[in-house]
């Protein structure tokens, strides 16, 4: 503990990264103090990967109960299957709620001091926080910066919050139109499309680019369209991009082709969801004040380290993780980073493993991926002087899948041809979102498919997709 400073660590943010990293600095023995001017939990305990769970864990079962064919194939009957949709959303509320409090009491119980107000930098080892109580001035050995993201909404787009909205308004579930449209087709338009759809909504997916699921490995994409588009109430516009959304009853939406920019249509809807990604919270951070400049896309520049950049050069005891760098904007990330910040910060060397960090779509089925897609693999490939080859396995060929009766799916490895090393993992179906921390494990431990063949797994289940999967690889 340093005494020329009021605290050894200050954390502006207190997301799920900025939790992440002040539990490992108490941990550490780091006094340590966090800055919040919004909601305790940022973004995925209040607008995102929390109550978007609850909203898919209730909308799923409705699904599932409302499958007559999958029923009956198990030997089951349901009469009318009937929901409530503010009770729905209740659940997830009531989620946001608990989550937020245990974040809350977990800093509290270790002696972070929570301090409430906007924090920015005003100068070296120094931030100002402005409350309700007015102004004032802290100092820190070092900063830690995790200001997280806001949806980004594209230029011709208004929001209103109620019939045009983003996630941030979509989780809370105000209403379900009986027709909207959803801009993106990313995990986000996924994921609503999903709740939606269960619900009895009609739905337009609005894609700009010129293949569905554009961030998704090819194959996983195909076979997630087939299984949750193609069947359900969903009309798909690709390669065209919404050019003008004037919000109001009903929603007008100008469509147009992306290329040409040439509007091809224009529809009328309920309501839209604008599900087009994120952008950087990094306005108003007092950056400026120390010399620090965003980089193009207003992303914070930091090296493997997490320490912050100034025209290269590392600035002395100020981090940044999360969202705002732009490495990998995931919440799991962002915790990740969080720590080997800290790491860091204590003097043990320590970087992130990207290629090792998980993702997934929660969708019914699920989709999770883990390393480098095909194309990814193969520019990796290219540079560096090797060929790589790819193994799948299907859910059908599973006995626990085809107890569930739920054989849709599919598990990728991509990996080296000379070293077996796997360089990705892609997997759709059942609990995808769960079998791929094998995956993610293999990866972070730059295992070979020819290690990974002779794993013994339980059998029945599900994570014999995987052994499947590796076995093909080596016969």
């Amino acid at each position: 503990m340093s005494h020329e400073f009021d605290y050894d660590l200050v954390i502006i943010g207190a997301g799920v990264g900025g939790h992440g990293a002040a539990l490992h600095a108490v941990s550490c023995g780091l006094k340590t103090a966090i800055i919040e001017a919004a909601d305790m939990g940022g973004t995925c305990v209040n607008r995102g990967c929390i109550p978007s769970k609850a909203l898919l864990a209730a909308s799923g079962r409705v699904r599932e109960l409302r499958d007559a064919h999958h029923l009956k194939s198990l030997g089951i009957q349901i009469g009318n299957v009937e929901f409530d949709r503010q009770a729905i959303a209740n659940h997830a509320n009531n989620l946001v709620s608990k989550i937020q409090g245990d974040l809350t009491n977990s800093l509290k119980r270790l002696g972070v001091d929570i301090i409430r107000g906007w924090g920015r930098i005003a100068g070296t080892q120094k931030v100002t926080v402005t409350g309700d109580g007015g102004e004032k001035t802290i100092t820190a050995k070092d900063i830690i910066l995790s200001p997280g993201s806001v949806p980004f909404v594209p230029p011709g787009i208004e929001v209103d919050g109620k019939t045009v909205f983003t996630s941030d308004q979509g989780v809370k579930l105000e209403t379900l139109p009986e027709w909207i449209a959803i801009i993106g087709s990313g995990y986000i338009g996924l994921e609503f499309s999903d709740i939606y759809s269960a619900l009895g909504c009609e739905i337009t997916l609005i894609e700009a680019l010129d293949q569905l699921m554009p961030g998704f490995d090819r194959d996983i994409a195909k076979l997630a369209e087939r299984v949750l588009i193609t069947p359900r109430d969903i009309e798909t516009k690709v390669g065209i991009y919404a050019k003008k959304v004037i919000p109001g009853s009903p929603v007008v939406i100008e469509l147009a082709d992306f290329k040409t920019k040439e509007v091809v249509d224009v529809i009328e809807v309920d309501a839209c969801l604008v599900a087009t990604g994120r952008i950087p919270a990094t306005k108003n951070l007092g950056l400026e004040s120390i010399g620090v400049e965003l980089d193009r896309r207003n992303f914070i520049p930091v090296d493997d380290r997490m320490a912050v950049l100034s025209a290269g050069e590392v600035v002395p005891h100020l981090w940044a993780i999360g969202d705002a760098n732009g490495k990998m904007m995931l919440a799991h990330a962002a915790s990740a980073q969080g720590i080997v910040a800290v790491e860091n910060i204590i003097g043990r060397e320590r970087t992130v493993d990207y290629r090792s960090i998980p993702a997934a779509a929660f969708t019914h089925p699920e989709v999770s991926y883990v390393g480098l897609t095909e194309t990814g693999a193969k520019e990796l490939g290219q540079t560096e002087g090797f060929e790589i080859a790819t193994s799948r396995s299907y859910f059908k060929g599973n006995s626990k899948a085809l107890a569930e009766n739920e054989a849709d799916g599919i598990a990728k490895v991509i990996y080296r041809k000379d070293t077996g090393e796997v360089l990705g993992v892609h997997i759709f179906g059942l609990h995808a979102s769960d079998l791929i921390h094998e995956a993610s494990a293999a990866v972070a431990n730059r295992q070979t498919v020819q290690t990974l063949a002779h794993l013994v797994h339980a059998h029945p289940t599900l994570s014999e997709v995987l052994d499947e999967a590796y076995k093909r690889a080596i016969v």
